[in-house]
């Protein structure tokens, strides 16, 4: 979904549905009075005024589809999420604090889909292109419910998990929790860059057209819009966080490697081979002005690095009372202190009360 999401927006295709149709939109036009119809909305637009002057209907398929199935694959989520989830509640197969966690992301989801209409008007108004604002936010929702169902798909997956967090110390923890806030701005910042298409600008490695500092980076006034509106400024923030990445995620590495249980260190080599790959796709879609291919590679290899910083810790966060990292890595009951897993109609670990 994420990375669709990219090569709608990289091939310019979002505002290719003028309307909101969260059940009747998902069928698609069957007719050729239905796509003439659709295509004359389109016709009303300011990005056909402003751009696409002249498209002819054929090519209006070719943007419309990858804006109709990025729709339509937010629905079949929403659709393969509320299913299972609807059916293990109905066979009270969750406990409270599970089914309440559950809810919670798919109400999460539901407003993914309102923002996602509310990204696209934007960019129906005057201007042919959305507010980098309202992309950011629906970017960063996107990897807030990824990162909510990975935790809880952790949190079930720990009676069965070697848990390292007893072994760990807290400055681990602490330095695990900085990669990952830094992880989260570069994710933010790389949508600001996505918004005000700053990709296609300064496209060289390791300057800025020279620069290290390029010399338009307050050329804005106020200056805080040059953090949100500024090329110069929004990419060098981008570079930025990746550079600190580049040192902190090595560090990381060493010191977990050093002091950490084993698997902490296998998922410290995930996050550095991930990191790895991440800058030099970014690097290499800068050099060629952003491709969509290298875009959209760039884009899901950050969902991979937010995915192996989010894995690290959750293995290195704290143990509850009652419930140990030995106790969980032998599968014994309590060696999980957020598992609302049932077995055999009763729950595993602690009581509701703990």
């Amino acid at each position: 979904m994420v990375v669709l999401g990219g090569v709608t927006r990289l091939t310019h295709s979002g505002l290719s549905i003028v309307e909101w149709q969260p059940l009747v939109g998902a069928v698609p036009p069957l007719t050729d009075a239905d796509w003439t119809a659709l295509f004359e909305k389109y016709r009303r637009t300011p990005e056909y005024e402003q751009v696409n002057r002249g498209m002819s209907i054929a090519e209006f398929k070719g943007i419309f589809w990858l804006e109709y199935f990025h729709r339509l694959l937010g629905r079949a989520i929403g659709i393969a999420f509320l299913a299972p989830f609807l059916w293990f509640l109905l066979r009270r197969r969750l406990d409270a604090r599970l089914a309440w966690r559950l809810g919670g992301v798919f109400l999460l989801g539901a407003v993914q889909g309102a923002l996602g209409w509310y990204m696209v008007a934007s960019g129906l108004v005057a201007e042919p292109r959305v507010s980098q604002y309202r992309l950011t936010a629906h970017l960063a929702l996107a990897f807030a419910i990824y990162g909510a169902m990975l935790w809880i798909a952790l949190d079930l997956l720990a009676p069965r998990a070697r848990r390292a967090a007893a072994a760990a110390g807290s400055g681990l923890r602490r330095l695990a929790c900085a990669v990952t806030l830094v992880v989260c701005l570069m994710i933010v910042t790389g949508g600001f860059v996505a918004g005000i298409r700053a990709g296609k600008a300064y496209n060289t490695f390791p300057l800025m057209n020279g620069h290290l500092v390029p010399p338009e980076i307050f050329m804005l006034e106020p200056w805080w819009l040059n953090f949100f509106g500024n090329m110069a400024t929004v990419q060098f923030d981008h570079r930025l966080f990746a550079w600190a990445l580049a040192f902190l995620v090595p560090l990381f590495w060493w010191r977990a490697w050093r002091t950490a249980a084993l698997p902490v260190r296998r998922l410290a080599h995930l996050l550095l081979a991930a990191l790895a790959a991440q800058i030099t796709l970014g690097i290499a879609t800068l050099l060629h002005a952003v491709p969509v291919v290298l875009g959209a590679a760039h884009q899901g290899g950050a969902l991979v690095v937010f995915t192996a910083a989010l894995a690290v810790n959750h293995a290195l966060r704290d143990v509850r009372p009652g419930g140990s990292a030995a106790a969980g890595a032998r599968g014994l009951p309590g060696g999980s202190p957020d598992s609302p897993c049932r077995r055999g109609g009763q729950r595993t670990g602690h009581s509701r009360q703990a």
